[in-house]
């Protein structure tokens, strides 16, 4: 005689005095509420008010580029280059430092805004007038792994949902056949895939990595995008009979959150296969549009390509694509080699990043297109050790820069000390930063938010402010 298997939470139930069953729906009662049997997660929601931006490019430069080399003049520090800093140094720091250093490159006026740039950035100079300058910005931690962190999910010591898993939580998608949150490239160290996870958020928020920053970006793709064995009709029908079995399975033991996630995926992942490939592929694009990238040189192939794709991400619907510069022999992490070092990695990325402003202006995609520039934190003042030619890591104070998306173009906001160390002038905490950007995709920062373990969790925490003097 055969009897049915018992699903685990008729073991639960009937084992232990039914013990067991009460701590489990105890801990999943909240998730299981939110598990809403054919409602798809990524379908367009409703913002809180209206939005100035459908969507963001975040440009990550993981490393910490010094903002004192790149976007913010200090002609103090060059004036007293090889003299003590004479203000007090951060009571917590990541090495030992020595004198002011001098930055090794010049800094020229551009644009109509005449904004300070270093020659590092040639080209990004001629887009002066569409950025929106953060001087102030500082964080928590001066270590990669924490900074990391809490530039992405707003904390440096829990897993917490990443910032573009918050936005396509609060907003879904423009398009049911891409993910939400598309990261191109993005770095496996100090955090790895929590930078771009959702945590305790649903898993249809996570981001989809194409590749890795160690694999060239145009070897970089969505893994089993195509399936060789099966044609799309006999998959439909699989996808059909799986479900079916699903559904028969909720109805008898309730909703769960993780199956309801699952089917999502599986019905996302046969939808990729129709248009993801064609989004990969670049060969529509003319060699006037590959050039502007850069595509056309070996320097900045790599990164412009990326550039190249998030665009055609954007184009395409997908709410948050984030592009990571990193993981290269030479890093933004100048602690020694500063000169070589920023050389290589400017040159990489300066032509692909004006590229991409200029692609969007003309396509009339800058105006809903929140673009972001930055890294987890900046660089000290100061040389680092005895050398005369490195930077240590600074939180304190740096620089972020924002383009379209309903920012005010051709402005500076805030500024560190006279030399570039701390936070001075109209200090913005990247808790105030995120809160600045969901504002712009119309999202009120402490209304996201999402139960969990008991609480309500959001990615500012219990902290943060809206930073008016960015908005246009």
């Amino acid at each position: 005689m055969s009897h049915p298997i018992p699903s685990r939470r008729d073991m639960l139930r009937q084992s232990a005095v039914g013990f067991g069953s009460l701590a489990l729906a105890s801990l999943l009662a909240e998730d299981e509420a939110r598990a809403q049997p054919n409602r798809d997660p990524l379908a367009p929601r409703d913002s809180h008010h209206p939005a100035r931006a459908k969507r963001v490019i975040f440009l990550f430069m993981k490393g910490g580029p010094s903002h004192v080399d790149t976007f913010e003049y200090k002609p103090l520090l060059q004036r007293d280059h090889g003299q003590p800093y004479p203000f007090e140094r951060p009571r917590v720091t990541f090495a030992r430092t020595g004198t002011l250093l001098g930055s090794p490159w010049r800094f020229r006026r551009h644009g109509a805004s005449g904004s300070w740039v270093s020659t590092l950035f040639p080209n990004v100079a001629r887009c002066v007038d569409d950025l929106c300058f953060v001087h102030s910005l500082h964080g928590t931690n001066a270590a990669h792994g924490g900074a990391v962190l809490k530039l992405h999910t707003g904390s440096d010591n829990f897993v917490r949902p990443s910032i573009g898993s918050w936005v396509t939580y609060g907003l879904g998608s423009e398009n049911r056949n891409l993910p939400g949150f598309v990261t191109i490239c993005p770095t496996l160290a100090h955090g790895g895939v929590n930078n771009w996870g959702a945590a305790f958020l649903p898993a249809a928020y996570q981001g989809t990595p194409l590749g890795n920053a160690s694999i060239p970006a145009d070897q970089a793709r969505v893994r089993y995008i195509r399936n060789d064995r099966l044609p799309p009709e006999v998959q439909r029908l699989q996808l059909d009979r799986l479900l079916k079995m699903n559904r028969e399975h909720q109805a008898g033991a309730g909703a769960e959150a993780s199956l309801e996630a699952r089917i999502n995926s599986f019905e996302l992942a046969f939808r990729m296969q129709r248009e993801m490939p064609e989004v990969e592929d670049i060969a529509s694009e003319s060699r006037a549009t590959q050039n502007l990238y850069g595509l056309n040189d070996p320097i900045t192939a790599n990164f412009g390509r990326q550039c190249l794709m998030a665009r055609r991400f954007a184009e395409r619907g997908v709410r948050f694509i984030q592009v990571s510069h990193s993981d290269s022999l030479v890093q933004w992490d100048q602690h020694g080699n500063l000169r070589q070092g920023h050389e290589a990695k400017a040159r990489e990325v300066d032509l692909p990043i004006a590229g991409l402003l200029t692609d969007l202006k003309t396509r009339g995609l800058l105006d809903d297109t929140l673009v972001w520039w930055g890294g987890e934190f900046g660089r000290t003042p100061t040389v680092e050790g005895g050398g005369n030619d490195g930077r240590d890591h600074n939180p304190e104070g740096f620089t972020h820069w924002l383009a379209g998306g309903g920012v005010k173009p051709g402005t500076h906001h805030g500024a560190t000390d006279d030399y570039g160390w701390h936070a001075e002038q109209d200090r913005v905490h990247m808790h105030d930063f995120h809160a600045t950007i969901l504002h712009l995709l119309g999202l009120d920062h402490e209304r996201l938010t999402y139960r969990y373990g008991g609480r309500d969790f959001r990615l500012t925490d219990v902290h943060g402010n809206v930073v008016d003097a960015l908005l246009a």
